[in-house]
């Protein structure tokens, strides 16, 4: 049973770096999120972040996927849904997906710098937080994170 958990787990991570890769040729930061409705497994939104392309500092892949999710599902809560993101959400995102009422958050590489689940204001435990989804993270995390070095080298080459 844990062996088909962990197969349907490595799909959805997988289509979250697709996304990120997706927004590497975008020249955006290479971040996917994926949302998939648990009662059949079926991915309602995917995004990757959009913020060049938006001319939005709030169109990260999370926010993204949020606000779709929430219009195909016409609630603003996402109750039965998960979350799969190929880097740990920022702060803005974390209490994003807390608001919504993500059952279940995973993310695959972590974010020292500016994550705010594990790392950084860690939203989650705050006391105004509402809710606290299950968090699972590490999953594909060195795709993820070689990736996301390779951008960042390339940023700092020019």
């Amino acid at each position: 049973m844990r062996t088909q958990s962990l197969d349907r787990d490595n799909l959805f991570m997988g289509l979250a770096i697709e996304l990120a890769r997706a927004a590497y040729d975008n020249d955006e930061v290479p971040v996917g999120a994926v949302i998939v409705q648990t009662r059949n497994n079926e991915v309602i939104s995917a995004f990757s972040n959009q913020m060049r392309k938006q001319r939005s500092s709030i169109a990260h892949a999370e926010m993204l996927a949020i606000q779709k999710a929430n219009k195909i599902i016409d609630n603003e809560r996402l109750i039965g849904c998960e979350m799969f993101v190929s880097l740990e959400p920022c702060p803005m995102c974390a209490h994003a997906i807390s608001i919504s009422r993500l059952d279940t958050l995973y993310f695959a590489a972590e974010d020292s710098k500016g994550g705010g689940v594990i790392n950084g204001p860690k939203i989650f435990e705050s006391s105004s937080c509402h809710h606290k989804p299950e968090v699972k993270y590490g999953l594909m995390a060195d795709e993820s994170s070689k990736l996301l070095r390779s951008f960042f080298k390339s940023k700092r080459l020019k």
